[in-house]
């Protein structure tokens, strides 16, 4: 079991940059792939990012790729979430979530435990 605890969200204007964390509890961190969602009102929960065990693979949503950077540190049981050039369609909450499946790692469903999520606003 893993819980996990979303931070570093807020309010910055188009064009500027935040970095999310994600801390998660528990000795099995390092066992976990993570990803990251959001969810913009009105809206269906979106992929934007993932990570593997190592931190050696990532793969992003088309929407986020060259703005966005996820990395993860084991050492610290954190994931992070680097977010440039923010745009108004980036307002969201941003989610972390863990998963052991291996496929379709896209998908919200495949992943197990969730963090309670942060808000990020972006003004134009």
């Amino acid at each position: 079991q893993v819980q996990l605890v979303e931070s570093g969200g807020g309010l910055v204007q188009a064009g500027g940059s935040l970095r999310l964390s994600c801390e998660a509890s528990g000795r099995t961190f390092r066992d976990y792939r993570m990803g990251w969602f959001r969810q913009g009102p009105g809206k269906e929960r979106e992929f934007v990012a993932r990570i593997s065990r190592s931190g050696g693979s990532t793969f992003y949503a088309d929407s986020v790729r060259g703005r966005f950077t996820i990395s993860r540190d084991n050492a610290k049981n954190t994931v992070y979430l680097q977010m440039n050039s923010l745009k108004p369609e980036d307002t969201a909450v941003y989610y972390c979530a863990a998963t052991n499946s291996i496929e379709d790692l896209q998908r919200p469903y495949k992943y197990d435990h969730w963090g309670q999520g942060t808000q990020v606003t972006v003004s134009s």
